[in-house]
């Protein structure tokens, strides 16, 4: 789509910005990067959080490697549809940064997964259960966003298992590069291929929860 005669690339005019909202490897955007400058373009890595209801409400987080006069150029806009929009240092940067996020995504759905699983097999409310330790510490995007449909068991919305675990890959390849531990992801994303194998592909990501109740 970016390479070859009928591309982006040769699209593009000497001095335009490109903007990839693509989740991918840091690998990956420092290549385009490097091509896009043979025409004179410049390349922003720009992968985004927030999920459906951030993008539908133009309040994305977005984490963007690149070069800092392209950014000013293309922050404007971005901020469209970004309540948070940085620049994260040189390209593939806004990817790393973006791993980041989906690494503490996945330890922290196992975990409300565990605790609501805990807080319905000890006989609590556990809808009175998250509206009082969400406005303690253990409060979190997930539990504000995701809690109360865990609790229902719906899943047909939002960010996919199949996507999950693909942004779970990137992380884990990158792992390899860096030298980082990280066996809670390495496990949560073993426990999301179960539920691929059990259909849930296109489940919401906070569909963990079903192979605790399925368990027991």
């Amino acid at each position: 789509m970016l390479y070859g005669p009928t591309g982006v690339l040769a699209g593009l005019h000497k001095g335009a910005v490109l903007v990839d909202h693509t989740t991918a490897s840091a690998e990956l955007a420092r290549e385009i990067a490097g091509k896009a400058k043979e025409p004179g373009v410049d390349f922003l890595d720009a992968p985004v959080s927030g999920g459906q209801a951030g993008a539908e409400n133009g309040k994305l987080t977005i984490m963007v490697g690149g070069d800092a006069d392209p950014f000013a150029r293309a922050q404007p806009l971005l901020a469209h549809y970004g309540r948070a929009v940085t620049l994260m240092g040189g390209p593939g940067a806004g990817q790393l940064t973006k791993m980041v996020n989906q690494i503490c995504i996945a330890g922290l759905v196992q975990a409300l997964s565990e605790g609501i699983n805990f807080a319905q097999k000890a006989g609590l409310d556990p809808l009175l259960v998250l509206d009082v330790i969400g406005k303690g510490a253990a409060q979190s995007w997930q539990m504000d966003n995701r809690g109360k449909t865990m609790v229902e068991d719906r899943f047909d919305f939002g960010f996919a298992v199949d996507w999950m675990r693909k942004d779970l890959a990137i992380c884990l390849d990158e792992s390899r590069r860096n030298a980082a531990a990280l066996p809670i992801t390495a496990l949560v994303d073993q426990l999301y291929s179960r539920v691929q194998a059990r259909g849930g592909g296109r489940w919401d990501t906070s569909s963990l929860i079903r192979l605790l109740r399925d368990a027991t």
